[in-house]
């Protein structure tokens, strides 16, 4: 018998019911920055349509993300002033606790996530606390307590460490369950590599290292096996999302943690990747949107539960007239 696989593509009704991959507005989170300051609402240069805002305008950020039919954000906070142990990561009046008192208040259906690092409040640029040049690990799971708890006592939905420190996921867990907060998950970032793709995201938040770099820490992109080692790690001390950054040059390791746990695990599309496509786009080179819905469904195919992209907004807009879906 003849095969014949084009008979299931002779139109979009056919074609949409037999998708393999579907996707949805609930699995996008869209991040935001939130900037100290008063009356701000800056455009970000190397990333075309988003923006610095200060808290008394992030409403009108948080209108439009709701508006869109977005439900989740993920919040990154660029303080007025740092210093050498990020204190102003943990501070009860620091950015991104005040943002979220007002963003829960003004916003009570959205849910708030928060990137736990300390790479935005160093006056070295580093995700953790120095001895010498050297980013030391155990004395840095100290302070990441401190900035999950102060983020959970300020509202956060859920907390996103960053830093890639060994066992930041288990001080976490325990530092939140002493203190009765045993209901805020953990989205670890699990499997983050030193990569080039961060370049935009760095100058949007004004968190480029002083001196060196992130390799100490961050995984080589040569590395599969180690990505796992790190994501079943981080099953174990008890996250319960594990993130794969970036997505687009990561898929083959994004399938390999979802074959390899049976969390949810979510993928960042991140700030060089997004950039790409509207330099490129601007430039008319490319379709902007056919290339943004086929870099999110790839995410999907690939085996990614949530997908947090610049493009989320415009995502869930194309998910609504059809084009996606």
């Amino acid at each position: 018998m003849e095969k014949r696989p084009r008979r299931l593509r002779s139109n979009e009704i056919i074609r949409r019911m037999v998708r393999e991959t579907r996707v949805d507005k609930a699995s996008l989170i869209y991040p935001m920055f939130v900037k100290e300051g008063e009356g701000i609402e800056e455009q970000i240069p190397s990333l075309e349509g988003q923006y610095r805002y200060s808290v008394d305008r992030l409403a009108y950020g948080l209108e439009e993300v709701e508006r869109a039919g977005v439900s989740s954000v993920m919040l990154f906070g660029i303080p007025g002033q740092k210093d050498a142990c990020g204190s102003g990561a943990y501070a009860d009046d620091g950015i991104i606790q005040k943002a979220l008192r007002e963003g829960k208040k003004r916003f009570p259906g959205l849910y708030f996530i928060t990137d736990v690092c300390l790479c935005e409040y160093t006056s070295h640029g580093h995700c953790g606390m120095l001895q010498g040049d050297r980013v030391d690990n155990d004395s840095t799971l100290k302070v990441l307590e401190k900035v999950a708890l102060s983020h959970a006592e300020a509202g956060a939905d859920m907390v996103a460490p960053s830093d890639m420190m060994d066992g930041r996921v288990r001080s976490i867990r325990g530092a939140l369950d002493r203190q009765g907060f045993t209901e805020i998950p953990i989205m670890s970032y699990a499997v983050k590599y030193a990569s080039g793709f961060y370049a935009p995201f760095r100058e949007a938040a004004g968190s480029a290292p002083a001196f060196g770099d992130r390799r100490g820490y961050q995984m080589d992109y040569h590395n599969l096996r180690e990505g796992l080692k790190e994501a079943l790690l981080d099953e174990e001390e008890g996250a319960d999302i594990l993130m794969v950054k970036p997505a687009m040059t990561y898929l083959d390791v994004l399938t390999r943690v979802k074959e390899a746990t049976h969390l949810p695990v979510a993928a960042y599309s991140v700030s060089g990747e997004y950039a790409m496509v509207k330099a490129a786009a601007r430039q008319g080179w490319i379709d902007e949107e056919k290339i943004l819905c086929e870099m999110a469904v790839a995410v999907f195919r690939a085996g990614a539960s949530s997908y947090l992209t610049y493009g989320a907004k415009e995502l869930a807009g194309w998910m609504d007239e059809g084009k996606l879906g």
